[in-house]
């Protein structure tokens, strides 16, 4: 099976031990699912970015607070010089990031302990070609097991290096520069911005749209998400969705892998829903639309105000759902730890290269790589 998902729209941590993947690979035998913490996606983060845009109809005294609403983090102060270059034919690359952390609203989400410590559990590259009228969506599997860089994170700290460590491990290691200087050293195309939501910005937004409409084909039941599905169409709430896009064991073959594959179709849904939602009639909906993602989102500073967002939300209207291409980065099984992945680097540098020159993934790259086998399970109604 490919990695590839058909056309569509997309864009959206762990402690070592926990919810990890079972599967070995093809004719592997399938471990049993060690208890613990499920973690999940946080929500699109070029939809939420979009839905922004509304603030921007407010009065002033609601863009201020809109404004106030907003966290930011210096990335080029961070990382400095030592990146590739910007790219110069009009593409943009954003690395969208969900995290874990366990503290205010999120530990009663995700459960666990506030300790203070956090993993990315959600990173997808936004590749957005020039003209921003298509894009292409690479998730990064979170159980990748790659070369973290050296790095230093936005309070100045230095963070060694480090051989086989798990991808999102570099989020909890130095935060959100260390997340950007991983993925720039795995690609070498350069993160022209960042943003990450956290879980109870997702979970509210869901509420405040009034719910996203899915279909699934057959039944998921999943106590460790606390979901429980039939088969057929949902008007999924936030606490539902939530459930949905941390799912592992409840559908496909219990990994991580199949968990990308059903928040790449909700985010599809998610997608077409926003669309049809009529916040203009409703200025009570408009504006809490637009608090609930400033309050959800952690942008570059580049983006750390509602008029920039504002005015990149608005570079990507041209971008229809069938403009819009999803894949997983190549990866297989670890043969040493069913709980892992490798990259699959020839495959991978297809990717790369193909984003680098602004051209069109080749299906040739995702062929034959790992999937999670859970393609199909949910699609949008």
């Amino acid at each position: 099976m490919s990695a590839q998902s058909t056309p569509g729209p997309g864009i959206p941590g762990k402690k070592p031990g926990t919810d990890s993947p079972r599967r070995k690979g093809a004719g592997g035998r399938r471990r049993k699912p060690p208890a613990g913490r499920r973690r999940g996606l946080l929500v699109a983060a070029w939809t939420t970015a979009g839905i922004v845009v509304l603030g921007g109809t407010g009065a002033g005294y609601l863009y201020l607070k809109l404004n106030g609403n907003l966290k930011t983090v210096d990335i080029n102060q961070a990382l400095g010089a030592d990146r590739p270059s910007k790219a110069d034919n009009g593409s943009e690359n954003i690395l969208v990031l969900g995290s874990d952390t366990r503290a205010g609203g999120n530990r009663k989400l995700g459960g666990g302990t506030d300790d203070g410590s956090a993993r990315s559990d959600t990173a997808m590259i936004v590749h957005v070609y020039e003209g921003h009228k298509r894009a292409s969506v690479v998730s990064i599997p979170r159980d990748t097991l790659v070369d973290r860089p050296e790095c230093t994170d936005t309070q100045g700290t230095a963070h060694p290096a480090a051989h086989r460590a798990m991808f999102n491990e570099s989020y909890g290691t130095g935060g959100a520069a260390c997340a950007v200087k991983t993925v720039e050293s795995l690609t070498g195309l350069r993160m022209d911005h960042y943003l990450e939501v956290d879980f109870s910005g997702f979970q509210k937004l869901i509420d405040d749209l009034g719910g996203v409409r899915v279909t699934t084909t057959k039944a998921i039941d999943d106590p460790n998400s606390h979901l429980n599905l039939t088969a057929g169409t949902h008007t999924l709430d936030g606490r539902q969705a939530l459930g949905l896009v941390r799912t592992r064991h409840g559908v496909g073959d219990g990994s991580d892998l199949g968990r990308i594959q059903l928040q790449q179709a909700f985010v599809k849904a998610l997608t077409d829903q926003v669309k049809q939602v009529g916040v203009f009639t409703s200025p009570k909906k408009l504006y809490d639309l637009a608090d609930t993602a400033t309050k959800a989102v952690t942008a570059d500073s580049d983006l750390g105000s509602v008029n920039s967002l504002i005015s990149f939300a608005d570079g990507l209207k041209g971008i229809s759902s069938s403009r819009m291409t999803m894949v997983t980065m190549p990866v297989r099984y670890d043969p040493a730890d069913p709980n892992r992945v490798l990259i699959e680097e020839s495959k991978a540098q297809q990717v790369w290269t193909a984003l680098k020159a602004d051209r069109p993934i080749p299906r040739a790259a995702t062929e034959g790589t790992a999937t999670g086998e859970a393609k199909g399970v949910v699609s949008g109604s």
